[in-house]
């Protein structure tokens, strides 16, 4: 809890601090670039850092937890906070590298405020990060304890087995330990991060969702190749794409990630994806069908076409493996045939929706707050609707 002079100088302040948030974020990852190059080589996303969403995500997460501390002290944001910590997790994020980013965070604050920060402003501000900062530490120490791995010691490496083209953008990869040893266990919907070496020496790294079962010697990771339609070429899934083969070796984290289906019960559960956000659901829909889950099951997904549904076999089989399931599948550019009222972007309001559901959204960020807008419409809790991020997560940042 934020101290009560801190709270009213963040509370006086946090209007300047969030309008001037964006240049912060901005001026505080050239001075961490400037000062450690290494990061943004090997750590960072350098397509996000370009495309300046890294930056968006950073001013977004800093300015919810400040006005969470300010408005309502006796809750934290811990939904938020643990999806930051699952990722830092699958990166291998340590307690020291904080120190590091601190340093360049508050320098960037004082050179974009000005005068503006007094010592009394400072404080509360320090206050503030290293509240956020020291709940991520405790979050990510009890992720690496899960996984009974030294703090940030997440990689190992693993060979590719096979390789299999879903769609024209889209390959799957089976790896297994190259070690020998079995291979970890994980959660339906969680991701591993997986790092590769481009040809200018750079080891970037990519989330990817696990698929697949959980008790098999293998994984299974779909790729989708970024093209740069609306943006940067995906420099990674290009790289994936265009190089890895059955019998070459990748470095590959422990599975992390927090979109995972909560075991406790049996209540309703609506799973809607587009595009390559389909993975995540299919490791879903793997354990229900496994676990015999008796309760309603609606699946629904968004796509271009039919050809651009990757492992969309596979969305339909698991979900006709369930003994109370429906499949409902959007095309902007359906084949002949195709429902005239599943055709253009998802549309919920033709769908019925039972009490109690739990509903899990992965995909596009535009898809998922009209999702989660026509869930709320129709009853759903917001504390039973769950998302997931395929990069930095901008919901925040838009709000």
């Amino acid at each position: 809890m934020l101290s009560e002079t801190s709270t009213a100088t963040v509370r006086a302040t946090l209007p300047a601090v969030g309008a001037a948030i964006g240049d912060i974020a901005d001026l505080f990852y050239r001075k961490l670039f400037e000062a450690h190059p290494e990061l943004l080589r090997d750590l960072f996303n350098r397509g996000n850092q370009a495309s300046g969403a890294q930056r968006q995500a950073l001013a977004g997460s800093i300015a919810a937890f400040a006005t969470q501390l300010v408005e309502h002290p006796d809750t934290r944001p811990d939904v938020m906070l643990s999806r930051i910590a699952n990722k830092h997790a699958s990166l291998g994020i340590t307690a020291p590298q904080y120190e590091i980013v601190h340093t360049h965070l508050f320098a960037a604050i004082a050179e974009v405020l000005g005068d503006a920060v007094t010592p009394e402003v400072a404080a509360a501000w320090d206050e503030v990060y290293w509240l956020m900062a020291n709940a991520l530490i405790a979050i990510e120490e009890r992720l690496y304890a899960h996984r009974a791995v030294a703090a940030g010691d997440v990689w190992r490496e693993w060979t590719v087995t096979s390789r299999a083209e879903d769609t024209q953008d889209v390959a799957t990869f089976r790896i297994t330990p190259s070690d020998g040893t079995p291979a970890p266990g994980f959660r339906p919907g969680q991701y591993v991060s997986v790092q590769v070496e481009l040809p200018d020496g750079a080891r970037q790294i990519r989330q990817y969702s696990l698929t697949g079962t959980t008790g098999a010697g293998h994984r299974t990771f779909s790729v989708k190749r970024v093209r740069g339609e609306d943006g940067p070429e995906g420099e990674v899934s290009a790289h994936l794409h265009a190089r890895l083969s059955p019998g070459d070796r990748l470095r590959v984290s422990a599975p992390y990630g927090d979109l995972v289906l909560d075991g406790t019960d049996d209540a309703p559960l609506l799973l809607a994806s587009a595009g390559i956000g389909c993975t995540p659901i299919l490791s879903m829909l793997e354990h229900l069908a496994e676990e015999g889950h008796p309760s309603p099951v609606t699946v629904v997904h968004g796509d271009r076409s039919p050809a651009d549904h990757a492992l969309r076999v596979d969305h339909a089989a698991l979900t006709g493996g369930l003994p109370d399931a429906s499949a409902h599948f959007w095309y902007e550019h359906p084949e002949p045939g195709h429902p005239a009222h599943r055709t253009g972007t998802v549309d919920l309001s033709g769908l019925p929706v039972a009490p109690r559901t739990r509903a899990y959204l992965c995909g596009p960020l535009p898809f998922m707050r009209a999702v989660r807008s026509q869930l709320l419409d129709k009853g759903v809790s917001a504390a039973d609707i769950h998302y997931e991020v395929f990069g930095p997560d901008l919901w925040l940042a838009q709000d």
